[in-house]
């Protein structure tokens, strides 16, 4: 096939090449975004096009297919109309295509990608591509070679390498790291340098390629080492490819050095001198010899001779331990032994000349031997120790010894020495023989070790010395002890479950299992409530309320692993700290007040019961008015209600009122409470009198006005309300020519004519309404003047006003008007009513005529007296005395809105 090379595309160097064979080659990096144009088939293969020097009617069009949607096809577009090929949104990723240097071809239909060698080439990616219509028809195989970028950091296997030197390599020692970088990019991309971050002054490194490119680094001694001055270096290994910019990894490489025998045993002395009484006994400690090897392990083992300058008299009577360097008494001293010895003793190490001490042992010979202690014991001994448990009684018998001495010449006498409850007494009738025993009971957790020793005497000042080590032996005597018997704990309230409260400490003075204290709750304790059983962790499993429950008061136990356990107990206490979680609760929600009015300023209204169910300042609760607080107030302590000002039902019958309440917690909780106060009503309005509007108005009334005929009426009405707003009616003073012509109705206040006017009833009329209401305790009232003129014109006003202005003579009458507020019975017939009515007429006008004169006498008297104090007169005219009528027309009448 002959390539054509054809062109490279922007800046990705993309080429293809062209050949009648159909075969494309292209490249480009990995890691393109989708869109990337790879190359345009139509126009590397040179076919025509619309744009071409033939009609475009004449040019069928061309269509660009992929065989089938392999592997491949997932990271390309192909356009079926143009040719052009683009980067799909599936990243091309080099380093997961293909493996290096695995000569593997991974297929996926007419799609494959390949990898045979390092080259740029060597990562293809295979695509075959049907063009139709059939004059154009072929099998196009693209290729398309993915370049490498530097996307990868090198990253060693392992994070810490480990790598041993030992301490005699020489300077230029070159050792192999076993574990090199790794970095999947290739070439220049690929791990390229290698270095330690701190080189310590000893160590560099080197890179080593092989015949595949591979790179190995080298660990290389560039200085000393000494394993017994540092016996281990710690670096960072750092790797670095050549990528730009370049990318690094590391890991920590460990350099340990390993001991060679560089060091041979040492004694610090050259000469020991040593002392021997000549009759000491077989096994005598005489010397022992110590030597120093600075190496490790095998290489510091060190084993003790004697020279072949040693007699071989001196080695049979003293022994020498190969291992610890002891020299003990062999055989026994005769008298024709050498009263000096010279021992030298040599330090072995492996491949070392031996280290050379001398040992000079001077024996002093004893003319007689030292008295014999020979014990016989009677409590447990092993080996020289006694053991006896603490719960031993007094004088418990420890040993018999036997003391003699063994020429038998001369007396012996022995004691004891030493601390501790022991006693060495004869024991009789024997001689010699005595007896060890304890004078009180012993206690393990006072002292568990006594050393004592029987010391045996001669005449001639020869001892000897017995040591016996008494070990006590622990009994379970002791209970736990708590570190409080009384443990006070506290804890918030609503607490997190499984919270912890305290940690429970008891101590135990025995040992061993003895001494192992466990931790249990009393029987009287919550069971939400846990402690554990080994460390004495003690929590509550749930939440904790305080106003549910404050304090928690139970026992817990230490119970030790003795037999039998002993036990002791503590009190636990929990106080249950208090969070401000409750609002201030008031008893009601609304609370509902019936005040009088004219209720006195700052008098109690009510009191506002709240609560709240935390404690201390959380509980603590401050009232206020939020609206009305201009008119009323509230003790914040007491909760008691009071208005600032006396309060009128009449201005405002009710008033509702918010009241909130805070508490003193951080933050503040709230609630609020509707309050109604009602005023109720007092009589402390008379009736207001609307019409006659004046007591120097009048009506004409004509003569033939018919009996019965509504000729005119009072209206008047009350500010109160109830029964102290009924209002009723009731002319009190008549004066006229027939005056008791006229009544008025008790309830409406309508004024009819009762009787027929004749001739000479005509002329002025005036009738003393009294307007009064029905209150309690004391019933209000006003007055006012009807006049009624009786004729059939009004032709001269001028003289009716003066009549007017004159004060009428009116009696007051003292009958009380009558009215039924809910009338329950019909009126009765008029005609069985009148001798009755008879009666209680003449009555009445008896009792009005007393009165009437007694009231003329009065005001005759003190009328003159009073004419200036009365110009201030109100409506409301006194029931008693005279009525001074120009003075109720000097006074306007207060009119107002019905």
């Amino acid at each position: 096939h002959l390539l054509l090379f054809l062109l490279f595309v922007g800046p990705f160097n993309c080429f293809a090449s062209y050949s009648r064979a159909t075969e494309l080659f292209y490249s480009l990096n990995e890691g393109l975004p989708a869109g990337v144009l790879i190359g345009s088939l139509a126009r590397d293969l040179q076919l025509p096009t619309a744009g071409g020097q033939h009609p475009a009617s004449l040019q069928p069009p061309l269509s660009f297919t992929l065989a089938s949607h392999g592997l491949g096809g997932q990271y390309v577009q192909l356009d079926n109309r143009s040719g052009e090929l683009h980067t799909s949104a599936v990243e091309i990723d080099r380093e997961a295509l293909c493996v290096e240097s695995s000569g593997a071809t991974i297929f996926g239909g007419s799609a494959a990608v390949s990898s045979s060698s390092p080259s740029p080439e060597s990562c293809l990616l295979l695509l075959d591509v049907l063009v139709l219509p059939q004059e154009y028809f072929r099998l196009v195989k693209v290729k398309i070679a993915i370049r490498d970028v530097n996307d990868n950091a090198p990253r060693f296997p392992v994070p810490h390498i480990h790598l041993s030197v030992p301490e005699n390599a020489p300077v230029n020692t070159r050792l192999a790291i076993e574990h090199p970088a790794l970095d999947p990019d290739m070439g220049t991309n690929g791990v390229q340098t290698y270095r330690l971050r701190d080189n310590y002054g000893v160590f560099t490194l080197d890179v080593e390629e092989n015949e595949n490119g591979e790179r190995t680094p080298y660990l290389i001694v560039m200085g000393a080492l000494d394993r017994e001055t540092q016996d281990e270096y710690v670096t960072v290994i750092v790797a670095e490819d050549g990528g730009t910019p370049p990318l690094v990894g590391s890991a920590t490489l460990t350099i340990g050095i390993s001991d060679v025998n560089d060091n041979c045993p040492q004694f610090n002395d050259s000469q020991l001198n040593v002392t021997l009484y000549g009759n000491s006994s077989l096994g005598t400690h005489v010397a022992t010899v110590h030597a120093v090897d600075m190496d490790l392990g095998s290489n510091a083992q060190i084993t003790y001779s004697y020279s072949q300058k040693v007699p071989q008299p001196s080695r049979d009577l003293f022994h020498l331990n190969e291992s610890t360097g002891a020299i003990t008494l062999s055989a026994k001293v005769d008298g024709d032994a050498p009263r000096l010895h010279r021992l030298i003793i040599l330090g072995n190490g492996p491949g070392c000349i031996p280290a050379v001490i001398t040992v000079l042992v001077t024996i002093i010979k004893v003319m007689m031997r030292p008295p014999e202690v020979v014990p016989r014991f009677i409590a447990n001994e092993v080996e020289g120790v006694v053991y006896l448990k603490e719960l031993e009684p007094i004088n418990t018998p420890i040993a018999f010894f036997t003391i003699k001495d063994p020429d038998e010449k001369y007396k012996v006498s022995c004691s004891l020495d030493g601390d501790g409850p022991f006693r060495l007494s004869p024991y009789k009738p024997y001689n010699n023989e005595y007896l060890l025993e304890t004078t009180k009971p012993l206690d393990f957790e006072t002292q568990q070790l006594y050393e004592i020793s029987v010391v045996a005497w001669n005449s001639e000042g020869f001892h000897v010395k017995k040591v016996i080590k008494v070990q006590v032996l622990d009994d379970n005597d002791n209970s736990p002890v708590f570190s409080e018997q009384l443990i006070e704990l506290s804890i918030e309230e609503n607490n997190v479950p499984n919270a912890f409260l305290t940690k429970l400490h008891a101590t135990d003075a025995d040992s061993g299992e003895r001494g192992q204290v466990s931790y249990f709750l009393g029987p009287d304790a919550p069971s939400y409530f846990a402690l554990d059983k080994t460390t004495g962790v003690l929590t509550v499993s749930t939440q904790l309320d305080r106003e549910e429950k404050e304090k928690y008061r139970y026992t817990v136990k230490a119970v030790d692993s003795g037999f039998p356990p002993r036990e002791s107990i503590a009190t636990v206490t929990i106080t249950v700290l208090d969070k401000n979680d409750n609002s201030p609760r008031f008893i009601n929600k609304d609370f509902s007040f019936f005040v009088p009015e004219n209720f006195p300023g700052f008098g109690e209204i009510g009191v506002i019961s709240v609560t709240d169910a935390d404690a201390g300042q959380n509980g603590w609760v401050a009232l206020s008015v939020l609206n009305g607080s201009d008119i009323f107030v509230i003790d914040t302590g007491k909760g008691v209600l009071r208005a600032k000002v006396s309060l009128d039902r009449e201005q405002q019958s009710s008033y509702v009122l918010w009241i909130e309440a805070v508490d003193g917690g951080d933050p503040a909780l709230s609630s609020t409470a509707k309050i109604t106060i009602l005023l109720l009503d007092i009589n402390d309005n008379p009736p207001l009198v609307l019409f006659p509007q004046s007591n120097m108005s009048y009506l004409l009334v004509l003569p033939s006005t018919l009996p019965g005929s509504p000729i005119t009426e009072v209206y008047a009405v009350d500010k109160d309300t109830g029964m102290n707003a009924v209002i009723a009616y009731s002319i009190i003073g008549r004066r006229g020519p027939r005056p008791e012509s006229f009544r008025i109705d008790p309830k409406t206040g309508n004024i009819t004519l009762e009787e027929s006017l004749m001739q000479n009833d005509y002329g002025l009329y005036r009738l003393l309404v009294k307007v009064s209401d029905h209150g309690y305790p004391e019933p209000l009232h006003s007055t006012v003047m009807v006049n009624l003129f009786v004729n059939d014109t009004v032709s001269n006003e001028s003289y009716i006003e003066s009549l007017l202005r004159k004060e009428p003579d009116i009696s007051v009458e003292e009958k009380q008007p009558q009215i039924s507020i809910e009338p329950t019975h019909k009126k009765m017939e008029s005609a069985s009513c009148m001798p009755t009515l008879v009666a209680l007429s003449i009555i009445s006008l008896g009792s009005i005529a007393l009165v009437t004169g007694m009231g003329i006498y009065i005001c005759l008297r003190k009328g003159k007296k009073h004419h200036r104090a009365d110009e201030n007169l109100e409506v409301q005219i006194p029931l008693n005395g005279r009525i001074n009528l120009h003075m109720l027309e000097k006074k306007p009448m207060e009119i107002s809105n019905i």
